[in-house]
């Protein structure tokens, strides 16, 4: 039976209270599925913030991961998105049960990550994994970038006025003028909104690997932000913008645009979440008045 990481559950708990019955069932869920695929876990959990990673080996002696992924809208069109990439700039989905959101994936090495390459050199191969993993988005994506602005229209004043009006009106009303001239247009690609730096590992079969992806059908400019977080005082926001526009071919305005309005969620969700204000405070207040212009 796997000992859970205090860290990981506590986290998880604070920002999503109804995990708390999901996190105490992870140690009989691993074993479980173990069983089912005949495999052997052979090294201590590893975890992000919604998912439990298990180093692996399976019955024919490949090494894998077994992750217990925490169902939200964001991770539940997981190995959806991984199955319609089959591997080519993303960890191999090897087996799944969609509706329980556990995965058997390859391994690749944990400790690699685009965080520790020379900051030009992670923003070339971020950029040009983003290009190459956006086709059309195949049936079974349940998040639409059409959709999400609509709604994000009516929510996002709200949202603002309840939490107080935390940042200027002008800046909410960019986001939301976003939403209203963008949104509807939004291209049909398969588009992950999480692909950062920690995000892309080093692979066998491949240099460089994307894991973890939040899906989307949209505009391939929604995952901007993502590639302006972190390390930021690597790189001025204009110059590594403007490589990330170069490289994968987008749309500038639109990119700006949608970095407008992620900015601004980040913004009012951190306002709300008192836990993440460590985290999130420096990059957003970074981000959300550049991208304003």
């Amino acid at each position: 039976m796997i000992v859970v990481p205090e860290f990981f559950a506590q986290r998880l708990v604070t920002m999503e209270s109804a995990a708390a019955d999901w996190v105490d069932r992870l140690p009989e869920q691993a074993a479980e599925y173990a069983q089912r695929w005949r495999l052997r876990i052979v090294g201590d959990p590893m975890h992000g913030y919604a998912g439990l990673v298990l180093p692996v080996i399976r019955h024919d002696g490949i090494p894998a991961v077994l992750k217990l992924s925490y169902l939200t809208p964001e991770t539940r069109d997981e190995p959806v998105a991984l199955a319609a990439w089959q591997g080519r700039g993303a960890a191999l989905l090897l087996d799944s049960d969609i509706e329980c959101g556990v995965l058997l994936l390859e391994r690749l090495d944990p400790g690699r990550s685009l965080v520790d390459e020379p900051i030009a050199q992670a923003v070339s191969t971020i950029a040009t994994l983003l290009r190459r993993l956006a086709i059309p988005a195949p049936p079974g994506i349940s998040r639409d970038l059409r959709d999400e602005s609509e709604r994000w229209i009516e929510e996002l004043p709200k949202d603002w006025e309840r939490l107080g009006s935390p940042f200027p009106r002008r800046m909410l009303d960019a986001a939301v003028d976003v939403c209203r001239q963008f949104g509807p247009s939004a291209d049909r690609l398969l588009v992950n909104e999480d692909l950062h730096f920690e995000n892309v590992l080093r692979g066998t079969r491949e240099p460089w690997q994307v894991i973890d992806p939040q899906p989307l059908i949209g505009d391939l400019e929604f995952t901007m932000l993502s590639m302006l977080w972190n390390r930021r005082s690597e790189s001025a926001l204009d110059d590594r913008f403007a490589a990330v526009v170069d490289i994968a071919g987008l749309d500038a305005e639109r990119a700006r645009a949608w970095t407008l309005v992620r900015a601004v969620q980040n913004w009012l969700w951190f306002v709300e979440d008192e836990e993440t204000q460590d985290f999130g405070w420096p990059a957003v207040q970074a981000i959300a008045p550049w991208a304003l212009g």
